[in-house]
């Protein structure tokens, strides 16, 4: 009886899914195809962009056992708003169901097709310092499906260490590992002045997608994806939003006055204090 039930409710959901990827197709020969062209796949880039934040969620909601969820809630999850998420999986050819929703595990699937996650990506980590290490011990990456195939430093001191299961090798055997692991992502964890370097013999090696941490702006021919993290930026920036909010709070406040980070009131010089000094 429950094996009846769910195959009839699988077949619905199926034939709902073929209903939608019929209508992204018309969509897309017809009123949204000027918006379309020129880009890759025919999702704009700013879509892309989302699409990791929406896969997140969607982890969210799987791990809590939720199977299906409005637009209104995963935009909420998302931080996005609801109408901007369903034109970003209107392009997925993903519109849910009137009066139902998303089905969780297909959108995940969805999602994670379109960004290539249904295969496993192996990936080189350069660089066995303290955020090395942490990329390397970071269990997020497997479960997404990016596999650390090796892990390289110049450091002769390191070179041969244990991190998180891998033996660090020497940067000289760059290319070679890259061969051998086929390796698509290259991570970048070096300083500074090795990051440019490093970056010339990932690309020579046929690595066209490289992750960089470095504190530098990388060139790269044409044909090569640089996505660069630069943590004291993003630091920086909080850091601005907070001096704003500090500024606008009054000074007699919970955590007020303002000027001083952490809301510490700036001592107040006498003129005769002053003269003294």
């Amino acid at each position: 009886m429950h094996s009846n039930a769910m195959s009839s409710g699988a077949s619905g959901q199926a034939e709902s899914y073929d209903r939608a990827e019929t209508s992204h197709r018309a969509v897309v020969n017809g009123e949204l195809q000027s918006e379309l062209n020129g880009q890759p796949d025919g999702i704009p880039e700013a879509t892309v962009a989302r699409l990791p934040v929406y896969l997140r969620a969607l982890y969210g909601l799987a791990e809590r056992g939720i199977s299906t969820v409005a637009s209104e809630e995963l935009a909420a999850a998302a931080g996005v708003n609801s109408a901007k998420l369903r034109k970003d999986l209107s392009h997925l050819g993903s519109y849910g169901i009137r009066g139902v929703g998303y089905d969780v595990d297909y959108l995940v699937y969805q999602v994670s097709r379109t960004l290539g996650l249904t295969q496993d990506w192996p990936v080189v980590i350069v660089g066995a310092g303290n955020l090395g290490r942490a990329l390397a011990n970071y269990g997020g990456f497997v479960s997404r499906g990016f596999t650390i195939a090796a892990m390289l430093d110049c450091d002769t001191a390191i070179v041969g260490s244990r991190i998180a299961r891998l033996t660090v090798r020497h940067v000289d055997e760059l290319e070679a590992l890259v061969a051998r692991h086929k390796v698509a992502i290259g991570v970048i964890a070096t300083s500074a002045g090795s990051a440019q370097a490093v970056c010339d013999r990932l690309v020579s090696a046929g690595v066209t997608s490289i992750l960089n941490f470095a504190p530098l702006v990388l060139s790269v021919p044409e044909g090569v994806d640089v996505r660069k993290v630069d943590l004291s930026i993003e630091l920086q920036i909080l850091a601005f939003h907070a001096q704003r909010r500090s500024a606008a709070r009054p000074a007699d406040a919970p955590g007020g006055n303002a000027g001083t980070p952490g809301g510490r009131s700036t001592p107040q010089v006498t003129p005769e204090l002053a003269a003294k000094g």
